[in-house]
This record gives structure tokens, sequence and C-alpha cells, in this order.
């Protein structure tokens, strides 16, 4: 029997057909499915997915740049169609390890990428702070609905009033084996209360649903544990390159109170972009907010060999100076949602 694809075949939110793929080998020998999308000569982004999601969540941001930008997505150990690792692979060290030979294998020598990481994709990022091979591949990140700690004691899937009642029931729900089921329209609301903002579509929860539910329950459960104790606050703090952040203000897993305190941690923090509305699926929910990020974070800190960066407080021409948020992709769904943005 052929097994159902972990993600929808049709629309804005189908996964594109990558230029190449390839098998990356981490540190440990763990294998690794990889895409590269876009120009071979682009200037290059590498996305990082988050808990139990895959290649096929960044779908609608690849959409938005591969025109431009050569764009890299894998699947974290045990997602999508990476195997799963045993259990001693599953650390936040190695998912550190897994990023950085991605970045060996996919990008040419001496390429250099802004990197852009969602939820457990963001924690990727600060745990490979310290690695020699990120700080001399990486140009500028994006840490999208992410946190460095404390995650089941901020979460507000489960809003009780005791800290203590809401850590435990954060901490189990983290780490549950319990299967999800088939895809119902009672699974998809609930997958949408805990992950998703009161606006989200139809589409976008069916997108969700079914990259979320094709995660085995075992590797939805080891990597659980690992969220349920991170602490990579130091990690967030030896984060020595540019670095936004960006939340759904209706976060429920890593709410606006985790990219604030990145914010204050960062060292070289350069804004805060907060989405009125949406919830923790922000790259499936607005990817065109993303994407725009992202665009934005290369044109500002990937230059071209040799070339020197431009001062955007001054127009060279007699154009009209544009706006700093640059327009993203009409195509991308969810462009057209306010954004509320503020720099610390």
């Amino acid at each position: 029997m052929n097994r159902r694809p972990a993600h929808v075949t049709s629309g804005p939110y189908a996964p594109p057909v990558p230029r190449r793929t390839l098998t990356v080998t981490s540190a440990d020998g763990a294998r690794l499915y990889a895409e590269v999308h876009g120009p071979k000569d682009a200037p290059a982004v590498v996305l990082a997915h988050g808990w139990t999601c895959s290649t096929a969540f960044w779908a609608s941001v690849v959409r938005a740049l591969a025109a431009d930008h050569k764009v890299v997505v894998y699947d974290q150990r045990g997602h999508g169609r990476s195997p799963a690792a045993p259990p001693a692979g599953h650390s936040t060290g190695a998912l550190a390890d897994d990023l950085v030979a991605v970045l060996e294998a996919a990008l040419e020598p001496g390429e250099r990428a802004v990197l852009g990481g969602h939820s457990m994709g963001g924690m990727t990022i600060m745990a490979a702070s310290g690695r020699p091979q990120l700080r001399a591949r990486a140009a500028a990140a994006l840490l999208c609905s992410t946190g460095s700690a404390d995650l089941a004691a901020e979460s507000r899937v489960f809003p009780l009033r005791s800290p203590q009642g809401r850590h435990r029931a954060h901490r189990l729900l983290l780490r549950s084996r319990a299967p999800l089921g088939p895809q119902s329209p009672l699974t998809r609301r609930v997958l949408k209360y805990a992950t998703m903002g009161p606006g989200a579509t139809t589409e976008e929860v069916a997108a969700c649903a079914r990259i979320v539910h094709g995660c085995p329950a075992g590797v939805r459960a080891r990597w659980g544990a690992v969220l349920a104790g991170v602490e990579l606050t130091g990690g967030a703090g030896g984060l020595e390159l540019p670095t936004e952040v960006l939340v759904g203000t209706a976060d429920r897993l890593t709410p606006p109170v985790q990219a604030r305190r990145l914010a204050s941690v960062l060292p070289d923090f350069r804004g805060l972009t907060e989405l009125p509305g949406l919830g923790h699926m922000t790259p499936v929910e607005d990817p065109a907010a993303v994407a725009g990020r992202l665009r934005a974070l290369v044109r500002e800190h990937l230059h071209p060999t040799g070339a020197e960066p431009t001062d955007d407080t001054e127009p060279t021409d007699d154009t009209e100076p544009t706006d700093d948020t640059e327009p993203t992709d009409d195509t991308a769904p969810g462009g057209g949602r306010q954004t509320k943005e503020s720099t610390a």
C-alpha cells in the first residue's frame, strides 16, 4: 500500500519541486534529507523547521523566495524523509550538528547564507551559535515563533490558573506518545486552537494538520521531551550575528514573552516583528511576512563577493526611497495581513 504523502499535494501549501535533493550525513552518522530550490548563484537562505513538521512546512515561503534566492530546506532527524535517530541522538547538540552539516553540504565553498528557524528550528540556530561552521556560514538569522527556555511554564495551550498545574500539563503534552488519530473536523479544531490564530483559514489548518499528523508518535515524544527541558538562553546570548525575531501575538506554544526575552539577550538584535492575531505557525499563517523579513536580511547583510553595503538611509538616484519593509511576493498566501513591527 502506498503511504499517503504527509503534506497537501495541490494548492499554495503544496511543496514545490526542488532543483536538486541531497542526503546529508551528520556528525553521528545520522542521515538527513535536504532540498535546494532556486537559482544556483542567487543569495542563499537556509530554513530549519520545527517540532513535528518537515520541509513541506516551508512550502509557501520557498515559493515566495525561490525566484531570486537559493533556498535550502531540510528535514530534522526523524521528521519528514529523514530517518529517526536512536534515543541518544535526541538533543539540542544533535540539532546543531545537523544544521552545520547541512550548511557544509548544501552551500558552495565560502558561500554564506541567511538562516531562518521556526520553533525547534530557531532553537537549532541558537544551539549552534558557538560552532565555528555557523559563524563562517551565517550572515544573519530570523528566529520565528520560538523560545530559549521555560517552554512548559510559559506556554498557554492549557490556560490553568496554577503555574504548577500549567507547567505539569504542558510537560505531559510535549512528552505524550498518544497517537493523534486520523484527521477529522475535531482533530483539526484542536490543532488550530493549540497552534494557530483564530483567523487561520481552512486551507492553512489542513496543510498543517497533514504535516503534524504525519510525524511518528515516538519521534514527537522524544523531541517533545527535549523541548520540555530546553535551556538555550546562553546559546541565544552567543548568537553573534544580526538577528531578527518574529512572533504571532496569539501564539500559545511560544508566546510573545518568549520573543521579548530573546530580544533582550541577543547580542546583535535587529528587530522584533509581532504579527497581530497569528498563532505559532507563522510561516504558514503569513508566509509573505516571513519571506519579507528574510529578504530584508539578505538585502542588508548578505552582499555579493566584493560588494560594499549600501546606506539605506540615502536614495542613490532620483527615485523615491523605499520602505525598509519591502513588499513581498503577492502570490504568497496571507500577504495582506497587517504587521506590527517594533525595534528595540
